[in-house]
């Protein structure tokens, strides 16, 4: 199968919606043609999830192909899809959740906005249309204040560079050197180089069931990331101030 784009699907103790999730892509896959193949990358899940996983594989392997990657211990979000995307095959990258809070029908679009031109294809929760359901006012303020750090510090000019959805040309993610902290693989992305960005809006709904990855560890990283973005941005500027 000339496979066109690889869905990276980090998974842990998720054997409740993964099925849902599967299903899901793959009506829309069948339904718009798309040449697609999907990586779950499952850190030990201690419910199952990689045996559920490999289930649901089966029941839409004639839609689409789906592989299971098993890790012996949990490693952390960003290193799940860079072994995801190690592991695939398409020209194009696409990364979501599997706890259903990344609308599957969004994939087409953001797969359309590559074709279109663009190098990178955010799913924003920020631009005109999309929005957040479920969130208490703690957490968009949190939310709102690291976007307004990554857009201050690394002039990053995306409205949601916090986003965990998005869809990326294989070659332009395979060019970016990773820092390999935390989760936010798209700001690294986008704080490298001058990519071709286009922002498609989607409601974002957090989960309903689980923990959220969000911790102090992940903030401490998040601001260890912004600092390792900025001197690396000032040194191949050859010192100068960043932009405000």
């Amino acid at each position: 199968m000339n496979v066109h784009a690889t869905i990276v699907l980090p998974t842990y103790n998720e054997r409740e919606t993964l099925p849902i999730l599967l299903g899901r892509l793959g009506e829309i896959i069948a339904h718009t043609r798309l040449v697609c193949e999907a990586i779950v990358v499952d850190d030990s899940s201690p419910d199952g999830t990689a045996e559920v996983a490999a289930r649901a594989a089966a029941d839409v392997r004639s839609v689409f192909p789906v592989t299971i990657v098993r890790r012996p211990a949990k490693a952390g979000l960003a290193s799940a899809v860079l072994d995801g995307v190690r592991c695939g095959r398409g020209d194009v990258i696409v990364v979501m959740d599997s706890d259903l809070s990344h609308p599957p029908d969004l994939v087409p679009r953001l797969l359309h906005a590559l074709g279109a031109g663009a190098d990178v294809a955010v799913g924003s929760r920020y631009a005109a249309g999309g929005g957040i359901a479920r969130w208490p006012i703690w957490r968009r303020a949190l939310s709102r204040g690291a976007t307004l750090l990554a857009r201050t510090l690394l002039g990053v000019r995306v409205r949601d560079p916090m986003s965990g959805f998005f869809a990326v040309r294989r070659d332009f993610f395979e060019r970016t050197r990773f820092e390999g902290l935390g989760y936010k693989l798209l700001l690294e992305l986008l704080a490298s180089g001058h990519p071709r960005i286009q922002e498609v809006p989607y409601l974002f709904t957090e989960r309903a069931g689980g923990r959220s990855k969000l911790g102090g560890g992940e903030i401490l990283n998040y601001l260890r990331l912004i600092g390792r973005l900025w001197l690396r941005k000032n040194a191949a500027r050859g010192g100068a101030s960043p932009a405000a």
